[in-house]
This record gives structure tokens, sequence and C-alpha cells, in this order.
């Protein structure tokens, strides 16, 4: 399915006064793979969720900024001399792990996205005999 959102407007909620600019520029190509898979997701989860078509392309836009964020996350603190930077998140929060991913779990009032993330799944062992 076409993305519903466009990557115009994932750069725009990722760099909204061009702060990241000043060490990253956001290129449509680099926001492109994390569109695809937002637009993936969305279609698989949400289209039997009663949600309107605008709030789907809300949803799938924030949550490509989520993942996008996720590779590239956003630098909270920076130390130039020994070179040190701290970075927002934390590790194993699913949504929470941005402030993109949280939007999205404000919008998915179902909390269906959020469950596909933090859906257990099952071990699987190999024997190779």
């Amino acid at each position: 399915m076409a993305a519903r959102a466009s990557e115009d407007q994932v750069i725009a909620i990722l760099d909204p006064q061009g702060v990241r600019a000043q060490t990253t520029t956001i290129e449509i190509e680099h926001v492109a793979p994390f569109l695809r898979a937002a637009n993936a997701v969305v279609t698989a989860n949400l289209l039997e969720q009663g949600y309107s078509a605008e709030l789907l392309e809300e949803i799938e836009r924030w949550l490509a900024a989520h993942l996008y964020s996720c590779v590239d996350p956003m630098v909270a603190e920076e130390t130039i001399g020994d070179g040190r930077a701290k970075y927002h998140g934390k590790t194993d929060m699913g949504l929470n792990f941005t402030p993109y991913g949280q939007q999205v779990a404000l919008l998915d009032k179902n909390g269906k996205i959020a469950s596909v993330m933090n859906a257990k799944r099952p071990a699987v062992v190999k024997v190779i005999a």
C-alpha cells in the first residue's frame, strides 16, 4: 500500500526548526525505509481498528519518526573534548524509547501498536544433527 504520510512530513517532525541540521542533514532517502516500515505496521495492525484515514496518517508519520530516531537518536548532551555524547531514550522501552513513539501510543487509543511491539515471542531452538 502507498504510504499515507510523506517523507517531508516525517522530516518536519524529526527536525521542526532545523535543530538536528547542525550535526546531521535528514534527507528524504534517509527517511523512506522507515516510512515504508511504518506503513506496513499501520496497514497490518490498524485498518480494522476503526480509525479515520487522517488518524492512520498521523500514526504512520509519528511511527516512522520513532523508527528513524531509534537508529539516529537525538543528542541530549554533547561534550567536544574527549568526545562524549548522551542520547535521548533508554534501551528496551518500546514506544517510550522516543518522544515520537510516545505520540504513537497517545494516538493509538486501542494500544494495538504498543501491544505488537511488546508482544512476547516464543523462543525457537534449532538442533543441527
